[in-house]
C-alpha cells in the first residue's frame, strides 16, 4: 500500500509473487524476448498504471495553466502591470522550488500511492483557493500554495515508473505521461475561456480544482506496488523486474549531492525547465500582443501548440526506446534523442519576428515538442544512472534546480517586456539553452552510467 518499509526484497511478497534469484536468473533473454512480443501473455497492468500518471499530470498543468489563459482578462479587470503577473508567477517558482527540495524524499519515505495522494489533495484545494482572492498579494499567496502542492506530481510519477517499468520502456512511460502535461493545457485552452465568458473567471479556477478529487478516487481504487497489486500477473512482474537487481536501502541526500550523474540532470533542468515555464506562462501574452488574440479566439492557437507538443512528447520517448532496443546504448538512445530534440528547439528564434499567426504557431509548437520530448529523455535519464530507492530524490534536486530557473526566467520576462515590449531576446534565449544543456550533460557524464553510491 505504498509503505516505504516494504520494498521489493520483502520476504512477505517474495513467497507469493516474487520469483526467487535462482528462478529470475533463468529467466534467459530469449524468453523475456519472446514473452516481450506477446504482450497479451505479459499483461498490461503497468500501462494502467501509467494512465494513472497521465491523467495526473493532465491535472496538474491544467491548475497552472488557468491563470496563464487568463492574463490578458486578468490584468484588464484587476489592474496588473507585467511585473505584478511577473511576482505572482515568480511565488509559484518559489513554492514549487522549496517544495522538490523534500518533494523527492518524501515520495521515497511515504510511498509513490500515499504521497501521490496528498500533493493531489493540497494543490486542487489550491487552486480551487484563488476564486476567494482579488489582489495581487491574495494571488501571490494562492499560487504560492499551489506551487508547494503541484511540486509533488512529477517526483511521485518517475518514482512510479521506475517501480513499474523495466529500463527499456521508461522513457516510452515517461513520454506517455508526460504527454498528459500538453493535454492539460489543451483542456485550459478549450475550457477556460467558455466558463470564464460564461460563468466568470472565479469559476474557472473552483471547477478545474474539483476535478482532482475524481481522479483520487481511481487513484485509490487502481494504485498498489507491483508486488501488492492483485491484477498484475507473476509474467507481468518478472518482466517489470528483468532488469539487474538494485540496492534496496535508503541513500540520503548527502550520498546524492557529490556525484557528477546527479548535476548533470540538474543543470540539465535548471537551463531547459524554465523555457517550459515561460511557454505555459507567457504564449498566450505573446500571441495576444503580437497577434491580438483575446480570450475568445486564442484557445485554437494554443490547442495546435500543445497537441504538436503532445507528439513530441510520445515521440521523443518512442525514439530513445526504439533505438535501445535495436540494439544502440542507453547512453547513444538518450543522448541520440536529445540532440535531434534540442536542434528542433532553435528555430523558435524567429516565432518573434514573422508576421503570420500560424508561422508563429507552427514555430512555438516545434519548439514545445522538442522540450516534451527533450523532457522525457531528461527523467529518464534518472532512473538510468541512479537505483529506484534514490530516483525520487534526484528529480526533487533537479525539479528544485528547474524551478530556480523558472523563478529567474519569471522575473527576466517580467522586466524585458516592461522595457522592450518584445518577446525576441526570450525566444533567442529558448533557442540556445537545449544544445548548451547537452553539451554541460556531455561533459558530465559521457556514458550515463549508474553512480555509485
Amino acid at each position: 500500500m505504498g509503505d516505504p518499509q516494504h520494498d521489493v526484497s520483502s520476504s512477505s511478497h517474495q513467497s507469493d509473487l516474487s520469483p526467487p534469484p535462482s528462478a529470475a536468473a533463468s529467466l534467459t533473454s530469449a524468453t523475456i524476448a519472446a514473452v516481450e512480443v506477446a504482450g497479451a501473455r505479459i499483461g498490461r497492468c503497468r500501462w494502467m498504471i501509467c494512465a494513472l500518471l497521465f491523467f495526473a499530470a493532465t491535472l496538474n498543468y491544467l491548475d497552472r495553466q488557468v491563470i496563464a489563459t487568463l492574463k490578458p482578462t486578468l490584468q484588464g479587470q484587476l489592474g496588473w502591470s507585467e511585473i505584478d503577473y511577473s511576482n505572482i508567477v515568480f511565488a509559484f517558482q518559489l513554492a514549487y522550488a522549496i517544495a522538490l527540495i523534500v518533494a523527492g524524499r518524501a515520495m521515497d519515505w511515504l510511498g509513490t500511492r500515499k504521497g501521490f495522494s496528498l500533493a493531489v489533495i493540497f494543490w486542487s484545494l489550491a487552486a480551487m483557493a484563488h476564486a476567494l482572492v482579488s489582489s495581487v498579494v491574495g494571488f501571490i499567496v494562492v499560487r504560492f500554495a499551489l506551487g508547494l502542492g503541484e511540486a509533488g506530481n512529477f517526483p511521485a510519477a518517475i518514482k512510479t515508473v521506475a517501480e513499474w517499468f523495466p529500463k527499456k520502456e521508461r522513457a516510452l512511460a515517461t513520454g506517455i505521461f508526460n504527454a498528459g502535461t500538453n493535454v492539460g493545457i489543451i483542456v485550459a485552452a478549450l475550457s477556460v475561456p467558455w466558463i470564464a465568458l460564461n460563468l466568470g473567471w472565479r469559476w474557472t479556477f473552483v471547477l478545474t480544482g474539483v476535478v482532482g478529487f475524481v481522479w483520487l478516487l481511481f487513484w485509490f481504487a487502481l494504485y498498489r506496488r507491483p508486488e501488492e497489486h492483485p491484477q498484475l500477473s507473476k509474467a507481468e512482474l518478472h518482466y517489470i523486474r528483468s532488469d539487474p537487481p538494485e540496492p534496496t536501502a535508503r541513500i540520503p541526500w548527502a550520498r546524492l549531492l557529490p556525484h557528477r550523474q546527479t548535476w548533470a540532470f540538474a543543470i540539465g533542468k535548471f537551463l531547459t525547465d524554465p523555457i517550459w515555464w515561460f511557454y505555459l506562462f507567457w504564449l498566450p501574452d505573446f500571441f495576444y500582443k503580437r497577434f491580438t488574440l483575446d480570450l475568445k479566439n486564442i484557445g485554437l492557437p494554443l490547442v495546435t501548440v500543445y497537441v504538436i507538443a503532445d507528439i513530441g512528447s510520445v515521440a521523443g520517448g518512442w525514439l530513445s526506446s526504439s533505438l535501445i532496443k535495436r540494439g544502440l546504448s542507453v547512453n547513444a538512445g538518450r543522448k541520440t534523442a536529445m540532440l535531434l530534440c534540442a536542434i528542433c528547439v532553435v528555430p523558435i528564434i524567429f516565432a518573434a519576428r514573422t508576421p503570420n499567426k500560424w508561422v508563429a504557431v507552427m514555430l512555438v509548437g516545434l519548439a514545445a515538442a522538442a522540450h516534451q520530448g527533450w523532457s522525457a529523455n531528461l527523467f529518464t535519464t534518472a532512473s538510468d544512472m541512479f537505483p529506484r530507492q534514490a530516483v525520487g530524490s534526484v528529480v526533487g534536486i533537479g525539479g528544485m534546480m528547474g524551478a530556480v530557473g523558472g523563478m529567474l526566467i519569471a522575473k527576466a520576462a517580467g522586466y524585458i517586456l516592461t522595457f522592450t515590449g518584445s518577446y525576441l531576446s526570450l525566444f533567442i534565449v529558448a533557442g540556445a539553452s537545449y544544445l548548451l544543456a547537452l553539451l554541460i550533460i556531455h561533459s558530465l557524464v559521457p556514458r550515463l552510467e549508474l553512480a555509485k553510491l
